[in-house]
């Protein structure tokens, strides 16, 4: 695990990234990436007391697959699934924010039906998983618009550009378990 600094100089969450399959390999800037996503997102966004941990697990189709026929009941792969941690009252340890599992599969092919750098589409995913973790959800609306809002934010810092505006293709963003 590693502390990763934002541009202020604060310290942003410790963020363990595991490659999990294989097939990452073919996208080498995919640790650099999760990393800047996640500092940016830390620079921007309020969250609880102290940097807190988490993991994100570079995973393939079948694993998060399986993870979302567990835990969401349905037997389909996805893009990014958020796992947020329960939070323990008192303790003086850093808070575990929880985990973000992303399908490479998944990921490359929505990439490439928008037509989108694959580093782009992953540190959308990265910040969406980073922003339910917090407890940000879209399932209002309103809900929706302000999660956005926060994405399109967070992206711009990092040189990405709005991931709404108009697709080819419409990412499945049910991500949280």
């Amino acid at each position: 695990m590693r502390t990763v600094a934002t541009a202020r100089g604060a310290a942003a969450p410790t963020v363990g990234v595991l490659v999990e399959s294989e097939l990452w390999a073919t996208e080498p800037a995919s640790t650099a990436t999760v990393e800047r996503a996640i500092a940016q997102s830390a620079q921007l966004v309020p969250r609880p007391a102290g940097p807190g941990e988490l993991a994100v697990v570079l995973a393939d189709d079948t694993t998060v697959r399986a993870l979302n026929r567990r835990w969401r009941d349905i037997d389909a792969p996805t893009n990014v699934l958020s796992f947020p941690a329960s939070r323990p009252g008192g303790s003086r340890s850093p808070a575990l924010l929880g985990d973000i599992v992303i399908a490479f599969e998944t990921t490359a092919r929505e990439a490439a039906a928008e037509n989108k750098p694959f580093t782009h589409h992953l540190a959308h995913l990265v910040v969406h998983g980073f922003l339910h973790l917090l407890g940000y959800d879209h399932q209002s609306d309103a809900a929706a618009d302000a999660m956005e809002g926060l994405e399109r934010r967070i992206l711009a810092g990092l040189d990405v550009p709005d991931p709404y505006v108009t697709h080819d293709a419409t990412p499945n963003f049910d991500s949280h378990a």
